[in-house]
């Protein structure tokens, strides 16, 4: 069934727990939840996604990011529906304005698509002056890093290692990470390069894994 984004909402609204008096009070509904209705609705048209997005509900944007992940995801989604969501995504970010929503979208719908094509999207989203884009562009790399494809997502790295927003400072630690996870040897050089002067939260983010000896030198770093 194909649903419409009337019909995702007023399921929505049927989860909300009694005393929830105002239109946007979501208190109670978990997030399972949402994800659960979504995967229900993952065959939603990308016009009604787009209603969906156009809601000043958040929960309701956390749905229609989630279905736009899931159509993303499935193996049956035609290349052409994959484009339209990659579009829909870029085109409203404005409505993709918190680090949740990007998470739980930006590596299936933007990375996995940009996979096989050129990526030079994710460096306009890098520059932009809105967080929420600069996240996207880093967090699309993961789909790369994936794949040991780890060029963009140090380059992107490189351009956000000063970037002033602490959602961003996190995303590009994480990034880090999972990049040295498949290249210890390309992370550490980054680490000599740019640990003495990044943000201390990616520096924590990016080295969370490695084992105590090795953080702590660098971290000592970043207090010299």
């Amino acid at each position: 069934m194909e649903y419409t984004a009337a019909q995702f909402v007023e399921r929505l609204e049927a989860l909300r727990p009694p005393g929830a008096t105002r239109p946007d009070d979501y208190r109670g509904v978990g997030m399972g939840q949402i994800f659960s209705l979504a995967r229900d609705c993952k065959d939603m048209a990308p016009a009604e996604i787009e209603r969906l997005l156009e809601s000043p509900t958040h929960a309701v944007r956390v749905g229609a990011v989630s279905i736009m992940d899931f159509q993303a995801r499935d193996r049956k989604t035609s290349p052409e529906r994959k484009r339209e969501l990659f579009k829909l995504y870029l085109r409203r970010h404005d409505r993709i304005d918190t680090w949740d929503l990007v998470d739980r979208s930006a590596i299936w719908v933007v990375g996995e698509y940009l996979v096989d094509k050129p990526r030079d999207v994710l460096y306009e989203l890098a520059a932009s002056d809105r967080p929420m884009e600069r996240r996207t562009a880093i967090l699309a790399t993961f789909a790369f890093i994936r794949r040991d494809q780890l060029d963009d997502a140090y380059r992107i790295a490189e351009l956000l290692v000063d970037d002033p927003e602490d959602t961003v400072h996190k995303a590009v630690g994480w990034m880090l990470r999972e990049a040295g996870k498949r290249d210890a040897e390309r992370q550490a050089a980054f680490l000599e390069a740019h640990a003495a002067t990044m943000p201390r939260v990616m520096l924590r983010y990016a080295i969370e894994k490695l084992d105590k000896p090795t953080r702590d030198r660098w971290l000592a770093m970043k207090r010299g």
